[in-house]
């Protein structure tokens, strides 16, 4: 019968797994959030499972009085904010070639990029690198070395590939150049494409601590994730810091920053969400 759904054994242990799946990835981030919320009595006792018992924001409150916490934000914002932006454009203008068949040398130049993947030259060499330029201490120093990712790459130049032929022979005739084919009608069509490869740039820059943490030493520049870093190692409760342990539990602080840090990136995924599951399903599409 045309419509009627029929019971597979497939369907249903395929559907067991992304249930499992699904609570292994929410129960972290609501126990997270529970023992944050949490009254101290309760969170000592080990009383708290899922949910919260007795609603408390004294340990929100404790971690937004460090004066280091918004000029963190600030700055992490930023550094997201143009890395991601720099990631987007350089990555655009470097796959467009790449993916033209017609590319001088085009498959050695894909297999030395696609060799990076195995074979990293290591921190030391890295920080000799940017070092010698000057670039310490500056935000260039975070976003420069990173502002190509190979699998980025190689997703966006899939894409181009995958794009009518069509296009580009239209606008060739009508005389466009190769900038205006790839600024004015190529990277308009990829917007899906370049929102999937944008939340990875976007998640990887805001949650980036070893670095900053290398080529930083001004610790005005830091962002938020190694002021986080600090806050729970060195103020971890076995003496003073940001929190009194005898009036507030110190797991209760150590979630309230995991949570604060979390915020941004739980506002913006249910944005780019739709764009990041086209990216990805475009990506594998012929013609």
């Amino acid at each position: 019968m045309v419509g009627e759904s029929k019971f597979s054994l497939f369907g249903l242990i395929n559907g067991l797994i992304l249930c499992c799946i699904g609570i292994a990835t929410v129960y972290p981030i609501l126990y997270i959030l529970a023992i944050s919320l949490s009254d101290t009595a309760s969170v000592v006792q080990g009383q708290v499972t899922l949910f919260p018992k007795g609603i408390n924001l004294d340990a929100y409150m404790e971690v937004l009085k460090d004066t280091r916490i918004p000029r963190a934000y600030l700055n992490t914002i930023f550094y997201t904010g143009l890395g991601t932006f720099i990631n987007l454009l350089v990555t655009s203008i470097a796959a467009y070639p790449l993916s033209r068949p017609d590319f001088i040398w085009r498959k050695y130049w894909m297999f030395g990029i696609v060799l990076t993947m195995f074979l990293n030259p290591g921190i030391i060499p890295n920080y000799i690198i940017v070092n010698t330029l000057g670039l310490t201490d500056s935000v260039w120093a975070l976003v420069i070395p990173n502002a190509i990712w190979t699998m980025e790459l190689i997703i966006l130049k899939s894409f181009y590939e995958n794009m009518s032929a069509q296009v580009r022979e239209a606008a060739l005739i009508d005389g466009a150049s190769e900038y205006r084919i790839l600024f004015n009608i190529l990277i308009p069509l990829s917007k899906p494409a370049l929102a999937s490869i944008g939340l990875f740039y976007f998640m990887g820059h805001w949650n980036s601590f070893f670095l900053p943490l290398i080529y930083l030493n001004e610790q005005s520049l830091y962002p938020l994730q190694v002021v986080l870093r600090d806050m729970l190692i060195f103020n971890d409760g076995s003496g003073p810091g940001l929190v009194d342990a005898a009036a507030l539990a110190p797991q209760a602080k150590k979630n309230a920053t995991i949570v604060l840090s979390m915020i941004p990136v739980l506002m913006i995924y249910p944005f780019v969400q739709k764009y990041f599951a086209q990216g990805v399903m475009l990506g594998s599409e012929k013609g």
